[in-house]
């Protein structure tokens, strides 16, 4: 058993929030052992489907709501990426359609990559990780040193 209480970012573009609301539903009792912090309509999509779900034990769900993504959703979920607060990111993303907010989705995916955060893409991915014996285990992914970069000279 792990010993930190971990926490997992959930978030879905628009045509990809109703696998993202059957994939939780289908891990709905895994889930519970988690914190989740979602984007905003994602996170009240999700809160929904599983209070439904879960019935008598609807209050054990830890559920944060942040901003809709496009109004600064992704940038919250960064923040406290690079903030240590996130464990995990599962982001269910849409290939096919082109998005408003691309660059923040890329600036999110970029932090998640610079904390390496074990992120997913799609549901195959997201199975992965949930059902990763390290889900459960005092892990702790390593982080590059950035002190050389910090630590630069920068001619004025």
């Amino acid at each position: 058993m792990f010993t930190k209480e971990k926490t997992i970012a959930l978030v879905a573009h628009d045509n990809r929030k109703k696998d993202l609301v059957e994939w939780s539903e289908f891990n709905v009792n895994t889930l519970l052992n988690y914190n989740l912090i979602c984007t905003g309509t994602t996170g009240t999509l999700i809160e929904t489907a599983l209070k439904s779900k879960l019935g008598a034990k609807k209050d054990l769900l830890k559920i944060t709501k942040l901003k809709s993504g496009p109004l600064g959703g992704d940038q919250q979920m960064g923040s406290l990426i690079a903030g240590g607060k996130i464990d995990y990111l599962i982001f269910l993303w849409d290939p096919m359609e082109p998005q408003p907010h691309d660059v923040d989705v890329k600036a999110l995916w970029r932090i998640a990559s610079v904390y390496n955060i074990p992120t997913a893409i799609n549901r195959a991915s997201a199975d992965f990780i949930i059902s990763s014996p390290l889900m459960d285990s005092d892990y702790h992914p390593i982080v590059k040193n950035f002190s050389e970069y910090l630590n630069r000279v920068v001619d004025l």
